[in-house]
């Protein structure tokens, strides 16, 4: 898939039900210009078209997770007039939503640093396992900029009160920080990463695709709202629908005879 789409930023590999999305830019700290932004908008697309992959890892090599706007790209950002600094950022943010409303979960494997955009890239994901030796920082402040396109996806997971310091103070902060603010779901050793995320992947991948896709949905689309008669009969529906599914009256009917599901077979 990775040569068809002649990606040159990116590697994707595909192993079984576990699709890999991995930067690959080292030499830049995985820093994104704008050909990288649409590489990883197209791989996303087509492995949510895909559906032998159930479950998406997005990982780095080298020493960093991603560092944010290649230096580069920000020299020529500079020239941007308005209208063209907005088109660009339309394209960050189409970049995020994509990752953040993939049909198939995605686990951020962050093994090093990740910085102002790359903070984005983790939030955007459902789930983020660190290494206890990663830092993360939203720098923008000190540059006079403001983290706008992933501030609905940080915000999200760190919640406002975090938010409200560490979009201001442009502090760096540790692995544990991260963890305690719930930006990152788990901190383990960097040689336990791999194992870690390997193993919620391989859990994710035995559960029913429509499951997994309809409860993706349900916390996209319930997190902020008010729990009222609309919702409740919301929640009702759903659930309905979901029993009455193919999927649905299989995995009930395995669990009642003490046998694998059909997604498993």
């Amino acid at each position: 898939m990775s040569d068809a789409m002649n990606l040159q930023r990116l590697k994707l590999a595909v192993d079984g039900p576990v699709a890999r999305v991995t930067l690959d830019r080292p030499d830049v700290r995985n820093a994104f210009d704008d050909a990288a932004i649409v590489e990883l908008t197209a791989a996303f697309r087509a492995l949510n078209d895909d559906a032998s992959v159930r479950a998406i890892v997005l990982a780095a090599n080298g020493p960093a997770f991603c560092a944010g706007a290649d230096l580069n790209y920000m020299k020529r950002m500079a020239g941007f007039t308005e209208a063209e600094n907005r088109a660009d950022a339309l394209g960050l943010a189409t970049m995020l939503n994509t990752i953040y409303t993939s049909a198939k979960p995605v686990i951020a494997r962050v093994q090093g640093d990740a910085y102002a955009g790359g903070m984005g890239l983790v939030a955007a994901c459902d789930i983020a396992v660190a290494a206890d030796t990663a830092q993360f920082c939203l720098s923008e402040a000190k540059l006079g900029l403001m983290p706008a396109t992933i501030a609905p996806y940080v915000i999200r997971a760190m919640g406002a009160r975090a938010a409200h310091r560490y979009f201001v103070s442009a502090e760096r902060f540790d692995a544990a920080e991260a963890s305690r603010i719930g930006f990152v779901h788990q901190v383990v050793a960097s040689d336990a990463l791999d194992q870690t995320v390997d193993g919620i992947a391989a859990s994710i991948a035995s559960n029913s695709p429509n499951a997994v896709r309809e409860c993706k949905r349900l916390v996209v689309e319930l997190a902020d709202r008010a729990i009222d008669d609309v919702l409740i009969s919301d929640t009702a529906d759903r659930i309905a629908r979901i029993r009455a599914s193919d999927e649905g009256r299989e995995g009930v009917r395995s669990f009642l005879e003490k046998r694998k599901p059909s997604w498993l077979a």
